[in-house]
Order: structure tokens, then sequence, then C-alpha cells
């Protein structure tokens, strides 16, 4: 099982179609690297989503903006490749009024496609293993609640230095800028986040829940410390914790597939639970491909992963209807 795609009905494909004339002797061309072509794309998207301007924006809109960086060069690629494919080149022959030999790609671009969505999901699996600028866009803080920021500038001059240290890992220094920020102003709730980050990166797990409890004190609808205390208790191997974390952040938005995702991880890697995994990993993953988060790729990685566990158990029909409960088709 190596993909998964969302079940759509009644969808019409937009196709676009380019013509080669192939009269002519053709010289002896090197075989098509599908990889390095891929590689080549991929370098471009990657220092498109790499200019994307995070700010103060939520998520939604950072992912937004990487799938159009992807979207651009998703009709390239599916040329590319069939283009570079001798067979499909054979295949798609044909010959002219003219009397000339020619070749009419037919190229997909109608997103709710399976075919366009393989070629989008392949370039969006490169990516996330090779480009640091996807996993860096879409770790960024969520948009900021009023209590996120501050309005002390000196309280505003410590927590930029701890950023500053804690982006080439100087964690421990950047904990004592943030401990200043507060100092500064005791409601600053980023800097209570960024301690507990720090704390985490340091495997101080308990000094960084102290901190995220802080910050949830301060604001209780604060995502990050909320998303960071489970994964803190995860961390601790305190599961059960981890989940109720992940339960109460469910509580304030029901359409974040990072508490999915999480429950899920953890069903499936520590309490050996395929089945409730299996029913949170999907919710996780239609929201992401709802939201065009890159981070689809890593529920269909433990998807993948469940779909193996339950095979073993012979549960392989269970898994498939579980699929199915969530419109999600197994290839």
């Amino acid at each position: 099982m190596k993909h998964f795609f969302i079940a759509l009905v009644g969808i019409c494909s937009l196709q676009i179609g380019f013509s080669q004339d192939t009269s002519k002797k053709e010289h002896k061309k090197s075989p098509f690297d599908k990889n390095q072509f891929l590689k080549e794309l991929s370098e471009n998207t990657c220092k498109c989503i790499d200019s994307i301007k995070t700010g103060q924006k939520g998520k939604d809109s950072i992912s937004s903006e990487i799938h159009s960086c992807i979207d651009k060069q998703v009709g390239a690629y599916q040329m590319g490749v069939k283009l570079g494919s001798v067979k499909d080149i054979e295949k798609e022959t044909k010959v002219g009024e003219d009397g000339k030999k020619k070749i009419d790609i037919a190229i997909n671009m109608n997103p709710n496609s399976e075919e366009y969505q393989r070629y989008y999901f392949e370039m969006e699996r490169y990516l996330i293993n090779n480009c640091k600028a996807i996993r860096d866009k879409i770790a960024t803080n969520d948009k900021p609640s009023e209590k996120s920021l501050t309005d002390n500038g000196e309280s505003r001059k410590y927590y930029n230095l701890g950023l500053n240290e804690a982006k080439i890992e100087h964690y421990e220094k950047a904990i004592e800028y943030f401990k200043k920020a507060v100092v500064f102003d005791p409601e600053f709730a980023f800097a209570f986040d960024n301690i507990g980050i720090c704390y985490r990166k340091l495997n101080k797990y308990d000094e960084a829940i102290e901190a995220y409890e802080k910050s949830i004190k301060i604001d209780p609808n604060g995502i990050t410390p909320l998303q960071n205390i489970a994964v803190a208790y995860m961390y601790k191997k305190e599961y059960k914790k981890a989940v109720k974390a992940y339960e109460k952040l469910e509580k304030l938005n029901d359409k974040n597939p990072e508490v999915y995702y999480g429950i899920g991880q953890i069903y499936a890697q520590y309490l050996f639970d395929y089945e409730k995994a299996l029913e949170n990993l999907c919710q996780a993953y239609n929201l992401y491909v709802a939201q065009k988060s890159p981070y689809r790729t890593d529920a269909e990685t433990l998807i993948q992963i469940v779909y193996k566990e339950m095979k073993k158990q012979g549960k392989e029909a269970l898994f498939n209807d579980i699929l199915k409960k969530h419109n999600i088709s197994g290839n």
C-alpha cells in the first residue's frame, strides 16, 4: 500500500494537449532520470517555499502558500515524466494530416483527480525529506493572541536575543534571555512557550511542562503550549496524560489535524491500539489534505505502519473498513 487518496466522485479532468514533431531523425539521448528531474524542479519549489513570509500568519495560510509553490511545478513535472518515458511516447505517437508523426501528451491539471494528486504528492514527499524550509515554515507558531506578544521594550529585546540563541541551538543561553523577558512582562506567553521548547530540546521535560503550564495559565487557548505539553508528556512516557492534553486541544479546535495525528501516533507507536490509531490518523490525514498541509505525508507514513501491523493480526478487512468509513481509498 504505497499511496492513499481521498475518494472522489464525478470528477471531470481538465486536460491540455502538447504536440511535438517526431518526424526528424532523433539524436541519441541519455535515459530520462526521473529522480534527477524531480530534484531539479524541487530545488526551485524549495526556494519558493523559503521565500514565504510567515509573520503573524496562521498555519492554514502558510500551508496554502506552500501548496501554491508546489502546484506551480506539478504541470511541468507531469509533462516531463510523460515525455521522458519511451513507452508513453510510443503509445501516444500519432500521424497528423501533414503526414508527420506527432505526440499528444495529456496533462491533467484537475487538483481533485487521482492523477494530479499522484504527481503532487510525489513532489510533496520529496520536499518533506529534502527541503529544510518546508519543515521550518510549517513549524511556525500559530497566529498570536492578545497575550502572546508584548508591548514592553525590554521584554521584547531579551525575547529577540533568546530567539537568536535558539536558532543556533544555544538553548541554555536562550532560556536565560527568555527568562529575563518574562521578568519585564510576566504575561508574555510566547516567551514561556519558547522556554518550554528550549527545555524540551535539552531533554528537561519537567521544566518544559512547567513553562507550558505557565503559558496556558496566561492564555488558556494557546495552541502552541497545548500541543507541546502533549509532546513533552510523550517523551516522559506518560501517554495517557499526552492523550488528555490533545483532547483538551480538540475542544478548542476540532479541525486541528495535530490533535488527531498526535493521538494516532501515541496509539500506534506506544499503546499499540491500532484501531484507535487508525481512526485518529484517518481524521488527521483528511484534515491535512483539506488544509493542503505537507504534514499529510507523516500521517500517510503512520497509516502504512498501522496497515502492516493490522495485516499481521489478520485485521486487513477491518483496516479497509475504517479507511472506507473516512472516505479514503488504499492503493
